[in-house]
């Protein structure tokens, strides 16, 4: 089976829970090498498996919360689930509510977009972003009522609103 195969297969809700169970061995000794406390949860929806990461006060998960260091965490508990089962994983780890703080900043990018477009601009980009992100920003926009789609290639591949037809 090719990567893209593996891309287009439906993972079963155990599958995913799979997935989530490595991803959280591994964050957790990454965790314990670093001396921090946290709660992990496992979920599995929408296709991927979600890996979040918790903490109560005091507990000082600041560092790995930040998106970029969220992202490269990410890539090395996807390469942990496929070095393990031999699949591509498109897992999602939170850490500390990451996940929510980077919606809620989309969601004020495609506000600003919103207001171009109503102000009269025929179209709006976005800056590139992760297919992830992308998926999020598709979705803010569809409950605006307005169009997007992906434009561009690789680490360019950005998102551009418009008025629905």
């Amino acid at each position: 089976m090719t990567d893209v195969q593996n891309l287009n297969d439906e993972r079963t809700v155990s599958q995913l829970e799979e997935e989530g169970d490595i991803a959280a061995d591994y964050i957790e000794e990454l965790l314990d090498i670093c001396d921090l406390d946290g709660d992990i949860d496992i979920d599995a929806r929408n296709g991927r498996a979600y890996v979040s990461v918790n903490a109560g006060d005091g507990a000082n998960l600041n560092l790995l919360s930040k998106p970029d260091t969220v992202n490269a965490l990410q890539e090395l508990a996807r390469l942990a689930v496929q070095t393990k089962t031999s699949a591509f994983s498109r897992l999602i780890l939170d850490i500390g509510g990451s996940r929510d703080a980077r919606r809620d900043e989309l969601a004020g990018l495609v506000s600003r977009a919103v207001e171009r477009i109503e102000g009269g601009a025929a179209e709006a980009s976005l800056p590139p972003m992760s297919s992830y992100e992308r998926k999020l920003v598709h979705d803010l926009v569809s409950e605006r009522g307005f169009h997007s789609a992906s434009r561009g290639e690789g680490a360019d591949r950005h998102t551009v609103i418009t008025r629905s037809a």
